[in-house]
């Protein structure tokens, strides 16, 4: 029998949920809503969708490969990056199946066993699963407050780190780390280790001391990575993208698969790019969405991390499994974080009011 790495062999892989449509025939039930993935509820762009049925209705190409430098939506992406100020070449962007693929190629080209990479706990499980996946070793610095505790990161920084992780909002708690922090950070990173800022969720922010990293990228070794699964409601489409030096990228160019973005998903992504209308509707419903679930959750005495991405972070004080499962029979899918956490996404106004009666119904029960 075949074996697997021994640094492979520990990984506890990630478990999706599973179909909507399994769950309703397990549990005998109708009209499940997710609020479990941090997903858009408010859909992809309709001039998305419209490139996509005229791609599809005169055959899209799909006997050819895909364009595979992304030369249309990174010219695009360049120029959109470009008028915050910024300059941003196209050699200075890589495309990935999400920006999920790009944590791994950039783990894959900068590290190798027994090297390090320091990064929050909780944050996205991916980062620990990427650098384990090449026999390195992640050093996890605790929250402090729901927040990374940037100047500890720092402190954990050795001879053998070789990247850090930053998550910024982060994902569970929808926390971010302002500017004067990551200032403060930055500075005490020495050179050759490189910085992955993954900004998945930076559209939704509204917090005006949020860093703008763009500024750092050209002088130093940062990885920002951003994603078209959120904001812009492409994420069954996978695809996202890193901006860094070029040097950084000519060595992921090396590790990255060939052809690893779709045409349909570059052309998705080229359309939705355009459609600033679509964007700012998205926000103005997840902002809506946002103050909705503050001011319920608050009216039922349940604490909330405050949060600048589409999803809310509930540290409970009782075990989040039977939170869980209750509102799963009741057809509302939630994500468990922990023992006593869960984290919901924000969804459409009657996702999220159908939720807090679900909530509302475990609550009194339980207490």
């Amino acid at each position: 029998m075949v074996k697997p790495l021994e640094c492979v062999s520990k990984i506890s892989p990630y478990v999706p949920g599973k179909p909507m449509e399994e769950l309703e025939r397990e549990l005998g039930i109708k009209e499940c809503i997710k609020l479990a993935s941090n997903e858009n509820p408010f859909g992809p762009s309709k001039k998305a969708l419209e490139a996509l049925r005229g791609c599809f209705a005169s055959d899209c190409g799909l006997h050819r490969y895909p364009e595979g430098t992304g030369f249309y939506l990174k010219n695009a992406l360049s120029e959109k990056l470009s008028k915050g100020g910024t300059e941003v070449s196209p050699d200075e962007l890589i495309l990935g199946n999400g920006s999920n693929e790009l944590l791994d190629v950039a783990v894959r080209t900068f590290m190798g066993a027994g090297e390090e990479a320091v990064m929050a706990r909780p944050s996205f499980i991916v980062y620990s699963m990427a650098v384990q996946s090449v026999g390195a070793r992640s050093i996890e610095v605790p929250l402090t407050g729901h927040r990374h505790d940037l100047m500890k990161m720092a402190d954990a920084l050795t001879g053998k780190t070789k990247m850090v992780f930053i998550a910024n909002p982060n994902n569970p708690t929808g926390t971010i780390n302002r500017s004067d922090e990551f200032e403060k950070f930055i500075g005490r990173v020495p050179e050759g280790v490189l910085v992955v800022l993954d900004e998945a969720y930076y559209e939704y922010v509204k917090d005006a001391g949020y860093p703008d990293t763009m500024k750092y990228f050209k002088n130093r070794d940062v990885l920002i990575l951003r994603t078209f699964s959120k904001a812009y409601g492409l994420a069954g489409l996978r695809i996202g993208y890193g901006i860094a030096q070029k040097y950084i990228l000519q060595e992921m160019n090396k590790i990255r698969a060939p052809f690893n973005t779709n045409s349909p998903a570059q052309l998705a992504a080229l359309h939705a790019l355009g459609d600033n209308e679509h964007l700012k509707q998205s926000i103005g419903i997840n902002e809506q969405g946002k103050q909705y679930l503050y001011k319920e959750l608050e009216s039922l005495g349940i604490a909330y991390v405050p949060t600048e991405a589409n999803f809310i972070y509930l540290p409970l004080n009782i075990e989040s499994k039977g939170i869980f499962d209750s509102l799963l029979r009741m057809g509302v899918i939630v994500r468990p974080m922990g023992p006593r956490e869960i984290r919901v996404t924000i969804g459409l106004p009657e996702e999220n009011k159908r939720f807090i009666e679900a909530l509302k119904t475990v609550i009194a029960l339980i207490r």
